[in-house]
């Protein structure tokens, strides 16, 4: 089926109401590291331009303070930091008490791959919160874990696909769809299929394709623009189906958006979120 808004209104989101912050859903952002940084700023801003109400940040602890100064409407937690500039395990596990009262996550953009990945994505996936996984977190992920509370919300690129699936990249070169199809039912998960023609994959092998955007969303930081999209609107309430199809449709008007102004290549991904409260449903 073709993504385009027509195809959008069949999976509405939640209406825009009247009320304080508590109506629009707390987004919880687990991302960076001493390397990266600003992976939790990007993913963060594009969480609250998409329309979540309240924001929480968990990054490593070196950048804490810097994190919280540019993103002064984040609640910023600061967490243990591994030798390698990443989370440690004892960070991952101290993060399962932030769940509770929020409505959604998304883990993974600029964060270390290491041990604490394996810790965290088994938490996040017992917990009840809506779950958006990318990057470091889509390699931990075990097809057997199997006390799963929610339908994750997987944002792989070809080098990660081929990861969930245990086999070569080339493999997802030559039939990318197949392998999202693949990795949507193994993992009981919607999967998000990314390239110049992106695909969104249910686990009962549903397809909507989207061809729109423009080359210039082919840039550093574009994809946690696009996980902080999908975050902000399950923050809001939406189901994960309509939480990616809606992202990666306002993901690429938004690329679209920039090329008119900008030109076809050139812009940056921080300049992505600020394109997105007009494409936005009234």
């Amino acid at each position: 089926m073709k993504l385009d808004r027509s195809a959008l209104d069949a999976h509405p989101l939640p209406p825009v109401i009247d009320g304080d912050k508590e109506t629009k859903g707390t987004i919880l952002v687990i991302a960076g590291s001493r390397e990266v940084p600003g992976a939790a700023l990007l993913t963060a801003t594009a969480a609250m331009r998409a329309g979540a109400g309240k924001l929480r940040i968990a990054t490593v602890e070196s950048a804490a303070i810097q994190v919280g100064l540019a993103m002064p409407e984040a609640m910023v937690i600061g967490v243990a930091e591994a030798a390698d500039g990443g989370f440690t395990e004892a960070a991952a596990k101290m993060l399962a008490e932030q769940l509770a009262d929020v409505n959604a996550v998304v883990a993974g953009p600029g964060m270390k791959g290491n041990d604490s990945c394996r810790v965290l994505a088994r938490t996040l996936l017992e917990n009840a919160a809506a779950l958006a996984l990318d990057v470091a977190l889509l390699k931990s992920l075990r097809s057997s874990d199997e006390k799963r509370r929610v339908t994750p919300v997987l944002l792989p690129d070809g080098d990660e696909l081929a990861s969930l699936l245990g086999c070569d990249e080339a493999e997802v070169e030559r039939d990318p769809l197949g392998c999202g199809k693949r990795a949507a039912e193994l993992y009981r998960s919607v999967v998000l299929v990314k390239g110049a023609t992106s695909h969104v994959v249910t686990p009962e092998g549903h397809v909507w394709t989207y061809e729109g955007g423009a080359p210039g969303l082919g840039v550093s930081g574009s994809g946690d623009v696009l996980a902080g999209i999908v975050g902000g609107v399950l923050a809001r309430g939406a189901e994960p189906l309509s939480a990616l199809l809606w992202a990666v449709w306002l993901h690429g008007q938004a690329g679209a958006s920039l090329a008119k102004k900008v030109g076809p290549i050139g812009f940056l991904a921080r300049e992505i979120a600020d394109e997105i409260p007009a494409l936005l449903p009234r």
